[in-house]
């Protein structure tokens, strides 16, 4: 009986996580984008985002090495990995957080929807809460696109220095099969 039983649970719980479908991406895209009149501007771009989300509650992770941002210049690429962002001691930076009210987005059907996504960032040893703004777009092949931006001040992760601009634009692109 008691066999009987545990057989019973194990497959209980085996279809209930079977039922939660988890999104995951490897080629993911992060850019970095500065715009200043009073300082020096650049562009990186990192095609080496690892992402998942679960549908069932929205949670999403965002992470990526800081080493695989590229820039147009190889100084500043340089001055972004060793100097502003000390890449040996803080390697990677991560987004962790949930797509706010994943339940009501029809996942079915393709077309855009508009989402927010609350989390926390953690760049160079800093932890800050951060809010993304952007759409989920189911595709008429059946993957997900998501794509979302939000502006950043450097200086909330000690990353202020007189040659770049203080703010930031942060933008995420994925697509999840």
């Amino acid at each position: 009986m008691k066999l009987l039983t545990s057989i019973i649970f194990f497959f209980a719980i085996l279809v209930q996580a079977n039922s939660q479908k988890l999104y995951v991406t490897k080629t993911g895209q992060i850019k970095l984008i500065t715009n200043s009149s009073q300082s020096e501007n650049f562009k990186a771009v990192n095609n080496e985002v690892e992402s998942r989300w679960l549908e069932s509650n929205g949670q999403i992770v965002f992470s990526a090495l800081i080493n695989g941002f590229k820039f147009e210049s190889d100084v500043m690429e340089d001055h972004f990995n060793d100097i502003y962002t000390d890449k040996l001691k803080f390697p990677k930076f991560e987004l962790k957080g949930f797509i706010n009210d994943i339940q009501h987005i029809d996942l079915t059907n393709a077309g855009g929807n508009e989402i927010t996504i609350d989390g926390t960032l953690n760049v160079h040893g800093i932890s800050k809460k951060i809010i993304l703004l952007g759409s989920l777009t189911i595709l008429s092949s059946g993957k997900i696109m998501l794509a979302a931006q939000s502006k950043l001040k450097l200086k909330d992760f000690n990353l202020t220095y007189k040659e770049i601009a203080s703010e930031i634009t942060f933008s995420i692109y994925c697509i999840y099969e």
